[in-house]
């Protein structure tokens, strides 16, 4: 599954360690995430798209 994490987040100026800690993770889990070695749980991806105020899907592109 491909997202827009490191996009969105850059756009909105926000420094990984400070996305790393709103999240509750290690700023190493945010870094595997936006390059594409770590899916995250529905929670945390819910988490995520909340907290950019957009939908999961505007986050995260499931390919089949």
């Amino acid at each position: 599954m491909k997202n827009r994490v490191e996009e969105i987040r850059k756009e909105k100026g926000i420094r990984q360690e400070d996305f790393a800690k709103a999240m509750g993770v290690s700023p190493q889990t945010i870094g595997s995430l936006e390059t594409g070695r770590y899916n995250p749980s529905i929670n945390l991806a819910y988490k995520i798209a909340k907290y950019f105020h957009l939908t999961i899907e505007d986050v995260f592109l499931f390919e089949e």
